[in-house]
Order: C-alpha cells, then structure tokens, then sequence
C-alpha cells in the first residue's frame, strides 16, 4: 500500500509543475523570438524529460535496477507519441496538418536514435565495451547535438514565419522574460525531486505484484514520468501552440535516447544494454512504427477526419494498445 501512495504523491507533484511549464515555455519562446518548435525540442523537452534522466540514474545507482531505467525510457518514448492521439481530438482537422514541417527533422533524428538502441540490445555483449561503457554512449550523444544544431539551423531559415509569429502571437508583454525562467526553473525543481523517489517505488510495485521490472518500468514508471510531457503538450494545443506541443514530444523522445548514454556512465557494472532484458525491443519497434505513421501523415497532411479521429492517429492508437498486449504477455 505504501508503494502506491508514494506513486501517487509522486505523480501530483509532477502533474502540478508539469502545467506551469506550458506557460513559460511559451513565454520564453515569445520573449527570445527562437520560435516554438525550437523551444519545444530543446528547452521544453530536456526539462519535461528530467523525470527520466533522474530516474534513471536512481534506478542505476541506488535500486541497481537497470531494466526500470531503461524500461522507462522505451515506455516514455511511446507512450509519448501515443499524445498524439490526444492532441488530434483538439481539432477538427487532422492534427497533422496543422504542424509545422520542421518537427519532421526532429522525428527522423528521434528514429535514428531509437533504431540505434535497439541494434545495441540486439547485439547484447556482442559489442565491445569502452571502459565499462558501450560504444552507443558515444554514438548516441554525437547524433543528438547533430540534430540539435540542424534543427536550429533549420529554424533560422524559416525566418518569415518566426516574423509572422512574433507579430500575431505576442500574448506575454506584462510578465519579463527573467520571471519566466525563473518560475520555469522552480517547477523543474519540483519534478526532479519527485521523480527522485520513483525507482524504489516501481521496484517495489515489481516485486509486490509479480509484474516484473520490464513491465513496470515501461507502463507504471514510464505513465509517471511522462506526465509532464503529457500536461505541456495539451496545454500547450490549448493555447494554440501546436509546434511546442509536438516539439516536446519528438525533443522529448530524442533527450529520452540521450539518457541512456547518461544511464550507462553511472552503471559501472557494464554496458547498461547488455544488462537489460530482450523484451524492450517490443517498445523499441512500436516507437519505429509509430514515428513512421507520425511522419507520414505529417507529410501527407490530410485536410479532413473521416472519423473523429484522423486516420493517422487510430493507427497509433492501435500501436499502442498492441505494444501494451505484447509486453503483458511477455511480463
């Protein structure tokens, strides 16, 4: 029972500051004129993502559980394009068509980096360790500022319709821009701290429950730390900031991968994806599908719904429910 009620105290503290971010993100995102798209990927994302950064390292260092680190990040990393779905049912067009064709660069940088993780727990002890640390903690950060630099890049390029944003969408004029960040860093505070707690708490949902590590970690561990992303994006749709909605989600799922790299320098038993069990390729591959689906229907842009959902989104949604059937039967 106590595992529990630390899982819920847990998850309000992290919902509570989750809302804040939204806000601020689009106040620092107005203020600085970086554009949304930009701040979604890369501030809004690395803060949103914090749960599991620390949650990893807690799982690695203190509760020496490896596949809660890395179930967690796989499981955040779908469960946060499933969001997509939500966001759809905000409008009465597809979601697809009203997004900006940058954050397609930042979904095949985040398939890049998924299909190189799950390579590296295909191989297993295959590769050959660097220190105690596998080659994909090498590989993985050099991909993620790669991206990072080509999206901003990309970002300057489209600087008419930055011009156009600032000019239809300065909301924020009472409130300065050193306020923002700060009442930003404050709630960021906030999440790190209760996401600290986390590991011990699924750990002991694992063990309680008979559930086991790889699928705690990817559903219970993975729904919590995700929350943030989860409430900044629908708050973000909410005030009509679509780019910084799906910003957060592509960056988030981008920093998620950067995290494994972070992850495996405090494993010190070995490379952390040699120590991790076969069953995450399953979120692995459904990541890989569902981004597929994303970018192409962000490609395609299709102007109506035929159902209240676009078609894009029901072939998500169908991933998801499939990636959580498969995961049970293989708990």
């Amino acid at each position: 029972m106590i595992f529990w009620i630390g899982f819920f105290i847990c998850s309000t503290a992290i919902v509570y500051s989750g809302t804040k971010l939204s806000k601020y993100g689009d106040i620092i995102a107005e203020k600085t004129g970086l554009g949304r798209t930009w701040i979604g990927v890369v501030m809004v994302a690395s803060v949103t993502s914090l749960p599991e950064l620390i949650t990893g390292i807690s799982a690695v260092t203190l509760s020496d559980a490896p596949n809660i680190a890395i179930g967690n990040i796989l499981g955040a990393c779908v469960l946060n394009l499933s969001m997509f779905v939500i966001l759809d049912s905000f409008y009465k067009v597809p979601v697809s068509s009203k997004v900006h064709h940058g954050n397609i660069l930042s979904a095949g940088f985040g398939l890049l980096l998924i299909g190189l993780t799950g390579i590296s727990i295909f191989l297993g002890d295959s590769l050959i360790p660097l220190g105690w640390i596998g080659p994909y903690s090498l590989i993985i950060p050099l991909i993620y500022f790669i991206g990072i630099r080509l999206i901003y890049s990309y970002e300057k390029r489209q600087i008419a319709a930055l011009i156009k944003e600032e000019a239809e969408e300065l909301r924020y004029k009472e409130i300065p821009l050193k306020r923002a960040i700060f009442k930003y860093i404050i709630n960021a505070i906030i999440v790190v701290i209760a996401a600290t707690f986390l590991p011990e708490i699924g750990k002991g949902i694992a063990e309680k429950t008979g559930l086991g590590q790889t699928f705690v970690g990817v559903i219970f561990i993975a729904i919590t730390t995700t929350l943030p992303e989860m409430v900044v994006s629908i708050s973000a749709v909410k005030m009509g900031a679509v780019d910084l909605a799906v910003g957060n989600i592509f960056g988030s799922n981008m920093f998620n991968i950067f995290i494994i790299s972070i992850d495996d320098l405090f494993f010190t038993k070995g490379a952390i994806l040699s120590f991790v069990e076969p069953g995450h390729l399953v979120s692995v591959f459904f990541s890989m599908l569902m981004i597929s689906i994303i970018i192409i229907g962000l490609t395609y842009r299709a102007e109506r719904k035929r159902l209240f959902l676009s078609w894009d989104s029901v072939g998500i949604a169908l991933s998801y429910i499939m990636n959580l059937l498969i995961l049970y039967m293989l708990r």
